[in-house]
């Protein structure tokens, strides 16, 4: 019996020891880690026991806000959080030999961290948050959290706007080091971050996140090869607002402008009607202008579409000029003949009037030449000078019928409106087909 008490005796006042002689407080944990006080080759050293042993750096980050894109300066706003992990092999413990402690917060300032940039960044240093501790666990894992209202350059596709999709990639790696010392990876695949960025996701604007993809690249740069982290965010416009604001008033104007043809020319309004609706289009083109940026290589489908609309409103202004003018030159060659051919019956009837008068006086004053016309009635007056038109028509067969403008101005009307619904019908399939993704 006595035999059985010996052992439990034992491991009792082992367990005893063992207590006792544990440490539970962090100053302790802090004293056998050597960070007490500053050490600096703790703070610029790479943490590694042999020299040539790869530190990878494990870096994910959370896309959860984006605040908007610049088009005329190409770059995107958004807010990001990203933790970043790798393993210190100088700092380790045993928890147990702690009373089970498996994390200490050190502050950043005693220790190596590793230079991670973003290469596409263009925010100031203002809009960088990041935690001033890290944490740090037995095994010699640290962990480090950041975020930041991040602007970075991303070069657009606007051919599509606003129905565009922008692919922008948001790029980390090492300042100094090379593949070699400081390897990057991500612990995470890009559906995974997809769906805790959608999870997170603060505000949006305008624009949709639809696909992250990572990518592990090497950045080639003389003798030193740096270790990439690539996040490829695909991004879509939401064009409704562009849609009701822009495009639609577009083809309104258009559809204003092909209905003018029907109005009358001599009624005086088309001519003002038309360059009404070529100043709404001007409008419309410089609030474009202030929209895209200046581009001579890819020009926009929504600046097409402005510059095909006011090509067509322009040319259809000068066609109502033109008709209008054919319209009134032959007005006045009407009003210009009737009053040469009055003018011809009157001095031909007054040139036969003095004839009969000379004959039957002898010599009779000019202005006496004109008394039979005084002699005759209205009425047989105006039957010979209805006489004489026909005659004086007769003889200028050889010269232009009335309204022979006014023939030419309505065929030219004519035509331009046919031609007008062709481009017009082209127009729109390109827009539409240009638009659409193939």
């Amino acid at each position: 019996m006595a035999a059985l008490w010996i052992p439990a005796l034992v491991m009792f006042a082992a367990g005893v020891c063992s207590s006792l002689s544990s440490d539970c407080t962090y100053y302790g944990l802090l004293e056998l880690l050597n960070l007490t006080t500053s050490n600096a080759a703790l703070e610029i050293m790479r943490p590694v026991k042999n020299w040539r042993n790869t530190t990878v750096v494990y870096l994910d980050m959370v896309l959860y806000g984006i605040l908007g894109i610049d088009e005329k300066s190409q770059t995107v706003t958004g807010h990001i959080w990203f933790s970043v992990l790798w393993t210190n092999e100088l700092l380790t413990w045993n928890a147990s030999d702690f009373c089970g402690i498996k994390e200490l917060a050190i502050p950043k300032s005693r220790l190596w961290i590793p230079d991670i940039i973003i290469k596409e960044d263009t925010s100031d240093s203002g809009s960088i948050h990041e935690d001033p501790w890290v944490i740090l666990h037995p095994n010699g894992e640290i962990y480090s959290f950041a975020r930041q209202r991040l602007t970075f350059t991303c070069i657009l596709n606007l051919h599509k706007f606003p129905f565009d999709k922008q692919k922008c990639n948001i790029t980390f790696l090492s300042m100094n080091a090379d593949v070699k010392t400081l390897l990057l990876r991500s612990s995470d695949n890009g559906s995974s971050t997809l769906m805790r960025s959608d999870q997170f996701m603060a505000t949006q604007g305008e624009w949709g996140l639809k696909n992250i993809d990572i990518i592990h690249d090497y950045l080639v740069g003389g003798e030193k090869n740096s270790s990439l982290l690539v996040y490829t965010v695909l991004l879509e416009r939401k064009p409704f607002l562009y849609i009701i604001n822009f495009v639609v008033p577009l083809v309104y104007l258009l559809v204003l402008d092909l209905a003018s043809f029907f109005i009358s020319v001599d009624s005086g309004e088309k001519f003002g009607f038309k360059v009404t609706v070529l100043l709404s289009v001007s409008v419309l083109l410089l609030i474009l202008q202030d929209i895209l940026p200046s581009t001579e290589d890819d020009l926009p489908m929504i600046a097409n579409l402005c510059v095909g609309v006011f090509t067509l409103v322009w040319l259809s202004v000068l066609e109502s000029m033109l008709v209008s003018f054919l319209y009134n030159l032959d007005r006045c060659c009407q009003e210009k003949n009737k009053s040469s051919i009055v003018g011809k019956v009157l001095k031909k009837k007054a040139t036969k009037g003095q004839k009969e008068g000379d004959s039957e006086n002898g010599e009779v004053k000019a202005e006496q030449g004109a008394l039979p016309l005084g002699q005759l009635g209205h009425a047989d007056l105006l039957k010979q000078v209805l006489e004489e038109l026909k005659a004086a028509q007769q003889e200028a067969g050889g010269q232009r019928s009335p309204g022979f403008y006014t023939r030419v101005a309505t065929i030219i009307d004519t035509l331009f409106f046919v031609g007008y619904i062709l481009a017009f019908a082209a127009f729109v399939i390109y827009i539409c087909v240009g638009w659409v993704d193939i």
